[in-house]
């Protein structure tokens, strides 16, 4: 018990000591934190002091800076305002001196105008002095020659008439003659140059295909029992054969001449193998059309590469073949399109146009021919609606439209191509015309020339090529002859079709017959 007492004591003992000195040590921070507190206000007083003493020389200093820029801003505002002045000062003597100036011209303007009012006043008086004086001349010149001033009048415009006439004759020969001299020379040197690079073939073809027999026994196996055979190949071809008198010969008649020539190859294949039957005939023609087909796509392609034209539509190419088959006045027409392409492009090179283009138009100008048998309307609109159809250019299109003046020209290269066009179809050996249409030419061409005033007769010769005109000497002048030549190749270019050109020969004879007696 004793040690726990004096445990216990000693530990009071303890806390009592510790209590004892925290009170001594908050005593001490207090009053050693006190000092600590009146050093630190004392400190922040002397900076403040400082502070302000220091605010004040910088206030004294920014003022007198302020000052010395105002008083330097001042005076460049006056100096400013001094040179101001000084501008306006001279601008205002300027101003005077243009306005005394503009007033001495003032003047000299007005007594110009007083002048020219008199002059004008004194030509007034002047002029109706010489109308009265004319007056009176003419009224003397009219008693004199015993004509009216109309009557004068109207003779001196017929005599300058006349005049002018005579001068216009003189003029119009020469213009033409040069200008024929020049465009002659060049287009002969461009057409003939084009017509000498491009080789082509005379006509070889005929409009009616024409299937050789070995003997005249065959006709009949060809009618077959009760016409059974050659009903068959009518109907499965759409061909009509005809078969007459003709020794060891079967006629195929038919406007396509796609059908044609499938029938064409159908029958020579039944008449090498023999078997001629319905069934047979119906297999012939399946292979013929194969055949066929095949034929036109290798033309097309090969009329295509010919002309070095590319990228063309597989069906136009297709279309293009078909006028294999195809003739115009016994010209083949595939022939005629390849050759109007290299002409076109030949000539469109001379003349440093888009050769590509005058080809590639050139090569599709007919092809509305070959579909022309089964769609109405005219090859020119049938071809446009197929190259608007297949996504041809509006150029190619433009140029293949205008070939036959069916539309307005709208390149250089559609004027080129309706030139090869004719071209191809009027050289020599080039298509077959009837007799019926030559004939009718010939006589339309000396009609418009009989028709004229002051021809006498006229002759067509040179095949059409050349009309001489023979006028009456008492009703046209040599002056005249030249007028007379361009009015009836007017009249024959409007109301003529022909291919080519017509030379119009004018001629005026004066014979004076005597007797010596």
């Amino acid at each position: 018990m004793k040690q726990i007492k004096t445990q216990i004591i000693i530990v009071l003992v303890v806390i009592l000591g510790l209590i004892i000195g925290a009170l001594i040590g908050y005593i001490f921070r207090r009053t050693v934190g006190e000092k600590a507190i009146g050093s630190a206000e004392q400190r922040a007083q002397n900076i403040l002091l400082d502070a302000e003493n220091r605010a004040a020389t910088i206030k004294k200093e920014i003022e007198i800076e302020a000052k010395e820029e105002a008083h330097k801003m001042r005076g460049d505002v006056e100096r400013e305002v001094r040179e101001r002045r000084n501008e306006m000062t001279r601008l205002e003597k300027r101003l005077i001196s243009k306005e005394e100036s503009i007033d001495r011209k003032l003047e000299n303007i007005e007594k110009k105008e007083e002048s020219i009012t008199n002059k004008e006043h004194r030509i007034a008086a002047k002029e109706e002095e010489l109308d009265s004086f004319l007056d009176k001349q003419i009224k003397e010149l009219e008693r004199i020659s015993g004509y009216t001033s109309e009557e004068a009048k109207a003779i001196l415009l017929s005599n300058l008439e006349k005049d002018i006439r005579h001068d216009a004759s003189v003029m119009i020969k020469d213009i033409e003659a040069k200008a024929r001299d020049e465009a002659d020379k060049k287009a002969k040197e461009i057409i003939t140059g084009a017509i000498q690079r491009c080789a082509a073939d005379q006509v070889a073809e005929s409009t009616v295909s024409v299937v050789n027999l070995p003997s005249d026994e065959m006709k009949g196996r060809i009618i077959g029992r009760e016409g059974r055979n050659i009903r068959a190949i009518e109907t499965a071809t759409g061909v009509d054969l005809i078969i007459d008198d003709t020794p060891e010969a079967v006629i195929l008649s038919c406007f396509d001449p796609v059908r044609r020539e499938v029938a064409k190859i159908c029958l020579e294949k039944l008449i090498v193998d023999g078997r001629i039957h319905p069934a047979r005939i119906e297999e012939m023609v399946e292979k013929a059309e194969r055949e066929v087909n095949n034929s036109i796509k290798e033309a097309g392609e090969q009329a295509t590469f010919d002309v070095g034209i590319h990228n063309l539509h597989p069906e136009l190419v297709k279309l293009l073949g078909r006028l294999k088959y195809r003739t115009s006045y016994g010209q083949n027409v595939l022939q005629h399109s390849v050759e109007v392409a290299h002409l076109s492009g030949l000539m469109a090179s001379e003349l440093g146009l888009d050769s590509k283009l005058a080809k590639r138009a050139g090569l599709l100008h007919d092809i509305g021919k070959s579909i022309d048998h089964e769609v109405e309307g005219t090859h020119v609109d049938i071809g446009i609606d197929l190259l608007r159809k297949y996504k041809e250019s509006e150029v190619v299109i433009a140029g293949m439209a205008a070939h036959h003046g069916d539309y307005e020209p709208k390149n250089l290269e559609a004027v080129l191509i309706a030139a090869a066009d004719a071209l191809s179809a009027a050289r020599p050996g080039a298509r077959r015309e009837t007799l019926e249409t030559y004939i009718n030419r010939l006589q339309k061409l000396e009609e418009i020339a009989n028709t004229t005033d002051g021809v006498d007769k006229s002759y067509a010769i040179q095949a059409g090529r050349e009309i001489r005109i023979i006028v009456r000497p008492d009703e046209k002048s040599d002056d005249d002859i030249p007028l007379l030549a361009r009015e009836i190749s007017k009249k024959i270019e409007s109301e003529l079709q022909y291919p080519g050109q017509i030379k119009v020969n004018v001629i005026r004879e004066t014979r004076a017959i005597d007797y010596a007696k």
